[in-house]
C-alpha cells in the first residue's frame, strides 16, 4: 500500500510542476514605465506607434503626452518588451539579423547584423547609452516592426 501511495504522489507532483510554469510565464514581462522606472499599472495606458505603452501613473501620462520624445528610447523599449513590436532587422544598419550577435539590453534579447554593430553597442559603457543606440526612433524604425496579433482558435 505505501508503494501505492507514493507511486500516487509522485504522478501528482509531477504533473503540478508543469502548472506552475505556465502560471509562471503566462506573467509575461515585468514591463517598467518609461517615465519614472516603476512597474506599470496596465489601466494606465497610452496609444502609441499604433500600440499601447504603459505607465505607473496618472502623472507619468500626463509627463509622456506633454513630451513623447523625450520617453521615446523607453517606451520603444517597452513596446519590445510587451511583445507588441518585434524585431526584424538590425537596429543599427537596417541589415538582416545574425542570432549569433545576440545580447541582451533590460530584459530584452537584441540582434544585429554582425559583430561591428553588437561591438558597437556593447563599446558603451552606459546602460542608458546601450538603449539609445537600439530603442532611439530612427533604429527602431530600421529594427523593429509591429507583432501580428495571433488569430483566436476559437
Amino acid at each position: 500500500m505505501t508503494l501505492i501511495a507514493c507511486l500516487t504522489l509522485s504522478a501528482f507532483v509531477i504533473n503540478a510542476v508543469p502548472t506552475l510554469t505556465t502560471a509562471a510565464e503566462e506573467e509575461g514581462p515585468k514591463l517598467v514605465c518609461p517615465v519614472a522606472n516603476k512597474p506599470v499599472n496596465m489601466e494606465q495606458a497610452v496609444e502609441y506607434k499604433g500600440a499601447k505603452v504603459y505607465f505607473c501613473c496618472g502623472g507619468c501620462v500626463k509627463k509622456f503626452k506633454e513630451d513623447p520624445a523625450a520617453f521615446a528610447v523607453k517606451a520603444n523599449h517597452q513596446l519590445v518588451a510587451s511583445g507588441q513590436f518585434k524585431q526584424v532587422a538590425c537596429p543599427l544598419s537596417g541589415g538582416k539579423l545574425n542570432p549569433e550577435t545576440k545580447i541582451t539590453l533590460s530584459d530584452v534579447g537584441v540582434c544585429f547584423c554582425c559583430n561591428n554593430c553588437k561591438g558597437k553597442v556593447e563599446g558603451e559603457t552606459d546602460a542608458t547609452a546601450q538603449l539609445g543606440l537600439v530603442f532611439s526612433d530612427a533604429a527602431f524604425e530600421k529594427g523593429f516592426k509591429k507583432a501580428k496579433k495571433e488569430k483566436s482558435r476559437d
